[in-house]
């Protein structure tokens, strides 16, 4: 990428459009805070996956094909619905690439019509003015773009030369907020390009954070020393992000093992393009109930059930939920063994490791 990138600001009417929609979020942010502190009987984010589609091939990634439909919008909105009705606050729509599908906008209107806070996450290249101002229409409060590296190589396309035009035209006339995730890890050749990534979305008004790239089976690898030191640079420029107070990604890039209370299943939830309920991306399979049938029963034993998983875990936004949890209601329970599905088992569900079972 070259050096001599421009910073770009945007009119004096996109700074009002997105300080105004900025206050609102953060006004139902801390409402979202507040109920989830009394109230531990309602999800308080779900991912939703309109389609597993996506138009990369990223060679780390376990979440797309390059085949699938769109899920209908009726059949999505249903769905929405149905969370809305467990009292959910947060939707993050992802994919494979949501934008792929044909009705995003009006997926994000039909969350907001819920009073549901609407993200969504995006490798950012079906971007354009059109569509931004399009997403801005519908409500949009918070987009994330994962870059992992400075030019695209074989692993990954999702470069800052390939965005960074259109980076800027979100920082012209996007109103809801950015965030811009560079990456450490597995598969990156150069862990210098996540400074620059990091020190690019600052410049442009975005927050910036770093994940950490698991392994395929969605587990943690330690960082070497140059990576961590990256890490800890990056955690210092996001100080607007949640992630900076956040010691899950510390330990992440240590390689350590982390104490706390996994709660998918119940205040998280992973709604994949069928329908079934997951833990999270890299546990699809279990319970793989479908949402229309999954109980609050269900849902409270998720609560106290403690996950195999989680001491290696590196899903960070399952566990930025957990924090709400983690100071209260111990988990007693242990995994039930996997029913026998009562539809059709889709193709691409992953199971990750074994689920160990009641005795």
């Amino acid at each position: 990428m070259a050096e001599d990138t421009k910073i770009v600001r945007p009119s004096a009417s996109i700074r009002a459009r997105r300080r105004l929609r900025f206050a609102r979020t953060r006004l139902r942010e801390l409402r979202m805070i507040a109920k989830a502190l009394v109230s531990t009987k309602h999800p308080v984010l779900v991912h939703v996956i309109p389609n597993r589609r996506c138009n990369l091939a990223c060679t780390y990634c376990n979440e797309f094909d390059d085949f699938s439909k769109p899920v209908p919008l009726d059949e999505m909105k249903s769905r929405l619905d149905i969370l809305a009705g467990m009292g959910t606050s947060i939707i993050t729509i992802s994919g494979g690439e949501p934008l792929m599908h044909p009705e995003i906008e009006q997926i994000i209107r039909h969350i907001r019509k819920h009073g549901m806070i609407a993200g969504m996450i995006t490798n950012g290249f079906l971007l354009d003015r059109k569509t931004i101002e399009k997403l801005n229409g519908a409500g949009l409060e918070h987009l994330q773009i994962s870059i992992d590296n400075a030019v695209p190589d074989e692993v990954s396309l999702k470069s800052l030369k390939t965005l960074d035009t259109r980076l800027e035209w979100l920082a012209q006339y996007a109103v809801f907020q950015v965030n811009i995730n560079s990456v450490l890890g597995s598969g990156v050749k150069n862990p210098e390009d996540a400074l620059k990534i990091a020190h690019r979305a600052v410049d442009l008004g975005f927050t910036s954070t770093v994940g950490i790239i698991h392994d395929h089976n969605g587990q943690l690898k330690p960082l070497g020393p140059r990576e961590t030191e990256i890490f800890e640079e990056i955690m210092t420029l996001g100080k607007r992000s949640f992630s900076r107070f956040n010691e899950f990604q510390h330990n992440v890039a240590r390689g350590r093992e982390h104490n706390w209370r996994c709660r998918s299943g119940s205040r998280y939830l992973y709604i994949c393009e069928d329908g079934l309920v997951h833990w999270c991306s890299q546990q699809r399979g279990y319970p793989g109930i479908p949402l229309t049938q999954y109980t609050p029963e269900m849902r409270h034993r998720e609560y106290a059930t403690k996950k195999f998983c989680a001491p290696r875990c590196t899903v960070s936004c399952v566990q930025q939920i957990a924090i709400l949890d983690n100071w209260r209601d111990p988990q007693t329970l242990k995994p039930k063994p996997m029913a026998p599905a009562s539809v059709p088992a889709p193709a691409q569900l992953v199971q990750i490791g074994s689920v160990p079972s009641d005795n």
